[in-house]
């Protein structure tokens, strides 16, 4: 038996304007250009692609069965700037066929640098998610597939979650295969999927490529190759982003006819079928323990943190971020709170990338930024027009405490000498 699992991240970051030393105001991001870009990938891929997937679905009978995990920051987006596609997605979620999956609300890499944090925003992704579509996430995957065993514990403790995805990586498998279902190293009740990257990268990344000797990829190919996992492995987990689907791969090189075929083909086999995350873990048991106690992800040919971490910059710009927690939240000012929370989405430091060899194109695709530098000076200048924010807001907040102690010794001074006059009297 293959059982193919499909599951689209859906994401779109909140860029900042360009922002200097000498600005003072504290609108930190373009919505003029995150409005643009929203609609242009909304009419490019997430409509198109969302009405040809419901089409499959009611052509299939239900045979053919997704996954999604749109982040809120893309939620926000789509609620301001495009709300038809919400519907889409409102229809997609009716036909029982589609499952939606947790992660932390603001795209962020927050597990590395505050389990509180972390908590909070993958709680509140839990929530709008049920809020809007209905159902509750049970499986989670983690800001750009990173994950290693303490991540794992981690999400098991939260006690919300059956399964966790992320990259299946040659260097944590070994000899096994990612077509089997598996079993976090420390986890007792949590399992473990993992993305067949060469299965997935071939539709992602390669399909569009003339120099790829198995281009062109028709669906009648990829489903060969899907059922020959058959004897092989259990299942094929096929993780990309959504924008493959118009987006990274364009309307006019196939890529919507390939996967308006391909549902029918690989069903032709008659061991082959289509299953939700949830429904993999509830079919298959796990065939081993993975150990992962180095951090991983999906990006790069090196599958590390190197797109978000890898320079002096990143690691900077990340740290002091981060350095600010106590202070934006001691403030209790939601606004200060969300900008702070918006910051921390992986995009802005994954624009401060300097890989530019094999991986130069990925790192360039939706960079506002000329360059690097510029993004990081660009970032620093909002985070310390941030931090100024949090230390004025103290001082307010402190003055109001002295204020408020003031009035209320002005007034116990008032009753006492007003009890003094009516003792006198």
């Amino acid at each position: 038996m293959a059982s193919v699992c499909f599951y689209f991240q859906v994401h779109q970051p909140l860029r900042l304007r360009h922002y200097t030393v000498f600005d003072k105001d504290d609108q930190y991001f373009d919505d003029y250009r995150n409005a643009a870009i929203c609609r242009k990938v909304a009419n490019k891929c997430y409509l198109p692609a969302n009405r040809l997937l419901l089409d499959i679905i009611r052509r299939c009978e239900g045979r053919f069965r997704i996954a999604y995990s749109l982040t809120g920051v893309l939620l926000e987006q789509l609620l301001s700037f495009a709300p038809e596609v919400l519907s889409t997605f409102d229809a997609l979620a009716e036909t029982g066929c589609v499952e939606f999956l947790a992660e932390t609300y603001y795209h962020s890499l927050s597990f590395l640098y505050s389990r509180d944090e972390f908590i909070e925003q993958v709680n509140k992704h839990v929530e709008t998610i049920e809020n809007l579509f209905g159902k509750k996430p049970r499986l989670f995957r983690n800001t750009e597939l990173i994950y290693n065993n303490d991540l794992a514990a981690l999400v098991e403790s939260m006690g919300d979650f059956d399964a966790i995805m992320t990259e299946g990586a040659d260097h944590i498998l070994g000899f096994r295969s990612p077509n089997f279902v598996y079993r976090p190293k420390g986890c007792s009740k949590l399992k473990l999927l993992l993305k067949n990257y060469s299965l997935s990268d071939d539709i992602a990344f390669r399909f569009s490529n003339r120099d790829w000797r198995e281009w062109p990829l028709t669906a009648d190919k990829f489903a060969r190759w899907i059922s020959d996992v058959n004897g092989n492995g259990n299942v094929v987990n096929l993780f990309m982003d959504y924008e493959t689907l118009g987006e990274h791969q364009w309307q006019d090189t196939g890529i919507f006819d390939f996967m308006r075929h391909l549902p029918e083909k690989i069903l032709k086999h008659p061991d082959n079928n289509f299953k939700t995350p949830s429904e993999v873990i509830q079919c298959y048991q796990p065939a081993d323990t993975v150990d992962v106690p180095h951090l991983i992800s999906w990006a790069d040919i090196e599958r590390d943190l190197s797109a978000w971490l890898g320079n002096a910059m990143q690691s900077n710009a990340i740290h002091e971020l981060y350095r600010l927690e106590k202070k934006v939240k001691k403030t209790g000012s939601e606004k200060i709170i969300t900008d702070w929370r918006k910051l921390q989405t992986s995009d802005h430091f994954y624009y401060m990338c300097t890989k530019y060899f094999a991986d130069g194109d990925v790192h360039k695709y939706f960079n506002p930024y000329n360059s690097p530098y510029d993004s990081y000076i660009n970032f620093m200048n909002v985070l310390g027009n941030l931090s100024s924010r949090c230390l004025k807001q103290t001082r307010l907040d402190l003055n109001n405490v002295v204020d408020r102690a003031l009035i209320n010794k002005n007034n116990l001074t008032g009753q006492a000498t007003e009890s003094a006059f009516c003792g006198l009297s």
